[in-house]
């Protein structure tokens, strides 16, 4: 039996959901051996809080968000690494849990981003903090507001299990003031892990302590002149030369982010946390800071950074690398935690080329898994993206073969690759097969945006010319009442190649790509065939021999076959 038709026959045995196959004792077995990271995290959680119970009852994960530009695929990444690791944790112990994602959005704007309207207008908030700055949007009373609406936006999107917390309201609530009082107290103590981390100018000024101006509402940079702990006040001086006293408490000050890191630490009790490689130095400060305070730092995870096209670090204020906008554009959810789910203490390229990989790979993974046993079920990627209940797959085409024949069939619309799927795959339709019926609609607006513009067809050369001739005659050949065998296809095309003498046989395949589709990769082309059609393959064989492909992509004109 070939692959495509395995896939296809063992998926209509699968139920719609895959429900969990192992009572929990068996579950609990596979978790406590399985070689999966989140598994892996949570194992070291427990046995960090077996020794010291966490005194508020419950184990509580943190993710932090920065809005001071908009929310990007990064910040994504970390809630849905965060939530894996809580799922897995859940798996192994009993504790309750909770997941906090903490926006620090009481920060100051230090400078507006490139990706946002109105930039000009901006420059007169630098300072404020940015639950304060009017938003460019105009949809929300603050920028800050802005982008946690468009960060819980997404999580939502994608079900995650979560609370959301703002740090201008705990700041301003009291949430924080029990620690902040502890941190005046321990003043002296904090500067001296934080002096020597700065140059010489910026000691002269620093303060752990960030007034918020009365006068102009903005967040200052100046040094505490006094402090007075019974008062649970500091004194600083204005610009203007005035000196002031404030609270420390009731959100007249903030912390610095490092200090501030440590402090909400102490004051939610975190036991949980991830950061990227790049805050290892200000998460072993803010770490000492929280022990200072008198707390325990959460155990921490550090993943590597995403990384453009180019190999640089993706910026929000610049807007580079993908926005979870833009995945979602051209390939589903679960693809998109799948690719962060993978390896994440590597350096990973985050850009338009790895979205069709991501998409096959899901659904590889998907129909491995009710075959496996417990162990390699809970190791499958699928078990962590969907809480340990997988669905079946109904991809019973590849995202990569979609791409193909959208390109050979200059498909504008998904219901061209549907006219060519039917055939191929009599059983299938929308309604039964939704996985298939969304990444066709997917593969039409990736071919559209990033295939089109980039095929460049040639003329076969040399031998290539009989190549083709000879497989254009076999196809000819062929009965094609009966349905196409994408394995015998292959075979065809393999037999032709050697026939007439390519050696590498890749040679002979890279031919076909660039003349056939004009790209120097493409699909494993027996099952091209049996998608595409024999005899449109045939015609398609013949258009590239009197080169109305090469010339057709002078005019976008090159696909456009029949559906048959």
């Amino acid at each position: 039996m070939n692959d495509e038709k395995r896939t296809r026959e063992t998926q209509d045995e699968l139920p719609a959901e895959a429900a969990p196959t192992f009572d929990p004792a068996t579950l609990r077995e596979a978790a406590l051996a399985a070689r999966a990271w989140p598994l892996e995290e949570a194992r070291k959680l427990l046995a960090r809080v077996e020794k010291n119970p966490p005194e508020k009852g419950h184990v509580l994960f943190e993710t932090g968000y920065g809005p001071s530009g908009l929310p990007h695929i990064g910040t994504f990444g970390e809630v849905a690494r965060t939530s894996m690791v809580r799922h897995a944790f859940e798996t192994i112990s009993d504790l309750p849990t909770r997941l906090v994602a903490f926006s620090d959005d009481m920060d100051a704007l230090r400078k507006v981003p490139l990706n946002v309207p109105n930039r000009e207008e901006m420059e007169q908030y630098l300072g404020l903090p940015l639950t304060r700055v009017p938003d460019p949007f105009g949809a929300h009373r603050s920028f800050g507001e802005h982008n946690n609406a468009r960060l819980r936006a997404f999580l939502d999107q994608f079900g995650f299990d979560y609370e959301f917390a703002s740090a201008t309201e705990y700041y301003r609530s009291g949430r924080f003031d029990e620690m902040l009082l502890t941190a005046l107290e321990r003043f002296d103590e904090i500067m001296a892990v934080m002096l020597p981390t700065l140059g010489e100018e910026r000691r002269r000024t620093y303060s752990p302590f960030l007034p918020i101006s009365p006068k102009t509402g903005r967040v200052l940079q100046v040094p505490t002149l006094e402090r007075n702990v019974a008062k649970g006040t500091i004194v600083y001086q204005e610009p203007d030369g005035e000196k002031v006293e404030i609270p420390v408490t009731g959100g007249h000050v903030k912390m610095q982010w490092k200090p501030d890191w440590g402090m909400r630490w102490a004051a939610l009790g975190v036991d949980y946390e991830m950061h990227g490689k790049d805050l290892i130095p200000s998460a072993q400060i803010s770490s000492k800071i929280a022990r200072i305070l008198g707390r325990t730092p959460p155990l921490l995870f550090t993943y590597e950074l995403f990384l453009d096209e180019g190999g640089q670090k993706i910026s929000k204020s610049k807007g580079t690398g993908l926005s979870m906008e833009d995945w979602l554009r051209y390939a589903s959810p679960e693809s998109l935690q799948l690719f962060m789910y993978q390896k994440p203490k590597t350096a990973k390229r985050l850009h338009f080329g790895v979205i069709p990989k991501a998409m096959d790979e899901y659904h590889q993974h998907l129909r491995a898994y009710p075959a496996q046993e417990p162990k390699a079920k809970l190791a499958n990627p699928v078990w962590h993206i969907h809480r340990g209940r997988p669905p079946r797959s109904t991809m019973t085409v590849s995202y990569q073969m979609l791409l193909n024949l959208a390109s050979v069939a200059g498909a504008g619309d998904k219901e061209t690759l549907w006219g060519f799927i039917r055939r191929y795959d009599p059983d299938a339709s929308p309604e039964t097969h939704p996985d298939l019926d969304r990444a066709a609609e997917y593969a039409v607006r990736y071919f559209r945006d990033f295939v089109a513009p980039k095929r460049r067809f040639r003329l076969p050369e040399g031998k290539e010319r009989a190549a083709l001739e000879d497989l254009k005659a076999r196809l000819e050949a062929l009965d094609t009442a009966d349905p196409a065998d994408p394995e015998e296809l292959q075979s065809l095309v393999f037999a032709v190649g050697k026939a007439h003498g390519f050696e590498p046989m890749r040679d002979w395949f890279k031919a076909l790509y660039e003349v056939l589709l004009g790209a120097s990769q493409g699909p494993r082309f027996g099952g091209f065939i049996a998608l595409y059609g024999v005899e449109n393959t045939g015609r398609l064989i013949g258009r590239a021999l009197a080169g109305e492909l090469a010339a057709g992509q002078e005019t976008g004109a090159a696909g456009g076959q029949e559906t048959g």
